[in-house]
């Protein structure tokens, strides 16, 4: 990773939102990068609107503030509606394919649709939907491996959940390999 990356994630709360900007943080951390992770979220939490920004560099991180991204992952249409626009020109914008009815219509930016819940759902676990998107991701902007998205998911999870890691593997690669035959949009 030659430069920073500014990522937002946004969606409702429950969608696993912050929960990916933190696993990224995590294992940004593990592999000795620079972080930020800056949450933001409303009093409702679940059901409310949630996003997340998070850095990862390889340099000191001077601002956790920043209005423009070089990613978004969005995974409802209020925050496509407010975060569309935010992406550099050039950057990434990968959204959940079931909760956008009208889909992102910039051309100068590389567009990827993941459905994200289709294939949680075939993996019997509704709540991996966030792990097939964030596969996605990393598959388009590896900055950090799969290894230490699951030694993060080991440290973020509370013990009594630890079964469920290889699911979230399993999800991730669905992701990866997702984002390997999609067109652009």
């Amino acid at each position: 990773m030659e430069k920073a990356q500014e990522i937002i994630f946004a969606g409702f709360g429950g969608q696993g939102v912050l929960s990916m900007g933190q696993v990224i943080a995590y294992a940004s951390m593990i592999e000795n990068k620079e972080v930020s992770w800056m949450p933001s979220y409303g009093p409702e939490m679940r059901g409310g609107t949630a996003n997340c920004i998070v850095i990862v560099s390889p340099t000191r991180i001077s601002s956790p503030i920043i209005a423009k991204y070089d990613t978004a992952i969005i995974l409802n249409q209020p925050s496509l509606e407010k975060f569309e626009n935010c992406v550099k020109p050039g950057g990434l914008l990968i959204y959940e394919e079931s909760t956008i009815i009208t889909p992102p219509t910039r051309t100068d930016i590389e567009v990827i649709a993941v459905a994200g819940n289709e294939e949680a759902q075939k993996l019997n676990k509704k709540q991996v939907a966030n792990m097939v998107i964030l596969g996605a991701y990393l598959e388009k902007v590896p900055i950090v491996s799969i290894e230490s998205i699951l030694e993060a998911l080991r440290k973020v999870l509370p013990e009594r959940h630890h079964h469920l890691i290889p699911i979230n593997e399993q999800a991730l690669t669905r992701g990866k390999e997702i984002a390997q035959l999609a067109p652009q949009l």
